[in-house]
């Protein structure tokens, strides 16, 4: 039996584009800065998970490419 996904592959980043239409204008200053320091632990996760895949891309190259005579 496979598993099924957490999520449909369509709903992926749907939360994000929700949180783009959010109107700012009804949160307090304290509630935007808040909203500010999540953002940015979001920004830094994705920061780091993308070098995780960077990492991974180029370990996956280094072995392919090993004694491939070019560079």
């Amino acid at each position: 039996m496979l598993d099924e996904p957490a999520e449909p592959r369509g709903l992926r980043g749907q939360a994000l584009k929700e949180a783009l239409k959010e109107d700012l204008e009804v949160y307090s200053a304290g509630d935007l800065e808040e909203r500010i320091t999540e953002l940015e632990r979001e920004i830094a996760r994705t920061r780091a998970q993308l070098d995780k895949k960077k990492a991974g891309r180029s370990a996956a190259d280094a072995l392919f490419n090993f004694g491939n005579g070019s560079g």
